[in-house]
Parts: structure tokens; C-alpha cells; sequence
């Protein structure tokens, strides 16, 4: 606690630190001030709830001292960005709205926040998050900000900017970058994916099944230039396809059964395919060029049946650690993935 807690100037904000924690960390059903001051021996309600709420500490360096003792205790091999969901009963919290709940499953009134964690097989630790401000709370005037604390330049920001926003925080703070993953919440954000590319990270992101592409022959063209105006941009000459159907063009024999995970009931088996792919769109004047007119962001995007447990031996199987698109689970085709490489380039899929 010592150490978490050594950037508070005050030996009381210290101590109360030290109570909130062990609150959060021992047993007890109920997480909030109130409860866990009855539990402690040394807790108060009043000096906990002015700590957590009014006591003007800075969390930055807290979480930096955490993510920096985490990091070295579990040696991450991936940063995973993700939604965290708090539901909520009313509308009165911070930042809640109407809005998709992954803890319920369904819409309903919750706060969200985007966090990246650091992972391997055995461990997973948060490393920092952004509470996700829904549209209806840019409304300056509405009487919810005034009552929560938002500050006035506090405001809606889309996901994707609250992810590569906390990536640049956790770089800053000196983590060595992983792998960053993803679902296709955020993978199907091209943005999102042009602004790793843009901080050199490696990635492996969803993306829906009905994402469009072409083949990884297609190459974009540019108009020739007239004299007047802005060069146009290169536009791929031929129609971008689904790549579930990019995939699975190829038919069953192009499949391989690989085991990729040991499950509680055996290995976990399923069918394979990859193949270099471009992601459909235009190209955007920055990756243009850097690529000298070159086309769209490079990756593999690869689809896989739902997993199947049986006995035998474990073997697994890692994808290449460079970016591409994952479709959503289907009777033939339950997931693609994307890695990224360089501009111009083309990316993989897999299907079954």
C-alpha cells in the first residue's frame, strides 16, 4: 500500500487509501463506502466517502505504480481492450444511459467503461480504463453533469479514441507494448485500426463476417491527375466481397483441424483457413502516401467453426502476430481475425 499509494501528499489520504482497499479486497458481498467502513475496524464513512468522492488526489500516478507492479508480476503477453459494464437501476450516475449491458446481456440503463488489461493463459490484470460518456450527456445544461462533477470539457468521445488514448497512456508510462486484441466493437472501426497502425503496434481484431474485402491480388488505381484540385484517391476497379464468402470460396478441402485450446472437457479442436485479403474502402490520404499510391491496410482475417471439445493430445496453435478482421459466430463460420502489417499490403482470412 506503501508504495501504490507513495504519490498522496497526505499521511491521511494515505490511510484512507490503505482502508478503501482492503474494503475492496476482503470478504464481503457489498463493495460500497458504507458497507465496507462497517466491516473494517479502522473504517469510517465519512473519511472514506470524502476520499473517494470529493478528496482532490490524483489517480494517475496510482494507477501507473499498479500497472507497473502488475506488469512485471505476470509478464503480459497481450494488452486486451474491452467494454466493463456497471448496470445500473437509475439515471442519475455519472455517464449512465440506455446502452448495450455486457454484464445483463442486453440493453439497460448502465455505465461503460473501456479498459485495456494486460493477459496471458493464467492471470489478467485491468491496467487503466475511460469512463465512456454517452451523447445525451454533451448537453451542458443538463442538471446530471452539474450534480455528478463532470467537468465542462468533458464530453462524448467515440470507444475507439478512449482505447488508443489509454494505449498512449500505458506507453507513456514506459509498458512495453503487446499485442493488442480486441473484439469487433472496436475492430470494425477501420479508424481504430489505421490508429494502431499509426502507433507501429501489432494487433488482432474482430471483424463481422459481412465485412467487405478483396482479394489480395486487387490492386487500387488512381485516376490521372488533371492539373486542378486534389489528386484523387487510388479506388480498388473491381466490387469488394463479404469475406465469409472470401473464405470460404475455397470449399471444405481448404480447411486444416488445428487444437487450439485445452478445455475442461479436452482439447478443443477447429478448422482453419487463411488467405491474404485487402480490406474494401477507400485509402486514406496518409497511408496513400506513405505507400506511394499503394493500397489499404494489411492483415489476416480468419474464420473458425464454433469449438469443439475432445480427448487427445494438447497442441496449439498461435495465429502470426501481425492484424486482420473476425466474424460473428454462424452455423458455418463462427469468427476472422486481423492482423496488421503495412500500407499497401493485403490481408488474411480464414473460414470453415
Amino acid at each position: 500500500m506503501a508504495e501504490v499509494f507513495a504519490s498522496l501528499a497526505r499521511k491521511d489520504q494515505r490511510r484512507q487509501g490503505d482502508c478503501y482497499l482492503r474494503g475492496l479486497m476482503l470478504d464481503g458481498r457489498r463493495k460500497s463506502v458504507q458497507p465496507m467502513a462497517e466491516r473494517l475496524p479502522d473504517g469510517n464513512m465519512q473519511a472514506l466517502q470524502q476520499f473517494v468522492s470529493q478528496s482532490p488526489w490524483d489517480h494517475t500516478p496510482v494507477l501507473r505504480q499498479i500497472a507497473r507492479k502488475m506488469t512485471a508480476a505476470i509478464a503480459p503477453e497481450a494488452w486486451v481492450i474491452d467494454d466493463t459494464s456497471f448496470p445500473k437501476a437509475g439515471d442519475q450516475s455519472v455517464a449512465t444511459s440506455r446502452q448495450y449491458c455486457g454484464a445483463l446481456g442486453k440493453r439497460s440503463l448502465c455505465q461503460v467503461g473501456v479498459s485495456v488489461h494486460a493477459v496471458t493463459d493464467q492471470a489478467s490484470s485491468p491496467l487503466s480504463w475511460r469512463l465512456f460518456v454517452p451523447p445525451e450527456w454533451d448537453d451542458r445544461d443538463d442538471a446530471r453533469r452539474t450534480r455528478t462533477g463532470v467537468p465542462p470539457e468533458v464530453g462524448h468521445v467515440e470507444k475507439w479514441r478512449l482505447a488508443t488514448e489509454t494505449l498512449d497512456e500505458l506507453i507513456s508510462w514506459g509498458l512495453a507494448p503487446q499485442i493488442v486484441v480486441a473484439d469487433a466493437g472496436y475492430g470494425q472501426s477501420a479508424a481504430f485500426r489505421h490508429a494502431l497502425r499509426a502507433r507501429d503496434l501489432d494487433y488482432i481484431v474482430a471483424v463481422r463476417g459481412d465485412e467487405t474485402a478483396h482479394r489480395h491480388d486487387a490492386e487500387p488505381q488512381a485516376p490521372a491527375y488533371g492539373g486542378a484540385g486534389h489528386r484523387a484517391l487510388p479506388r480498388y476497379r473491381t466490387d469488394s466481397v463479404a469475406l465469409r464468402e472470401l473464405a470460404t470460396a475455397g470449399g471444405r478441402q481448404a480447411f486444416r483441424q488445428v487444437t487450439w485450446r485445452q478445455g475442461s472437457r479436452g482439447a478443443m479442436r477447429s478448422r482453419f483457413h487463411v488467405l491474404q485479403v485487402r480490406p474494401a474502402g477507400k485509402i486514406p490520404r496518409t497511408l496513400a502516401a506513405a505507400d506511394a499510391g499503394g493500397g489499404g491496410e494489411r492483415g489476416t482475417a480468419s474464420c473458425r467453426p464454433r469449438p469443439s471439445s475432445s480427448n487427445g493430445p494438447r497442441t496449439r496453435t498461435r495465429p502470426p502476430t501481425t492484424g486482420s478482421p473476425i466474424c460473428r459466430p454462424t452455423p458455418r463460420s463462427a469468427g476472422s481475425y486481423a492482423w496488421p502489417r503495412s500500407a499497401g499490403a493485403s490481408s488474411t482470412t480464414t473460414a470453415r
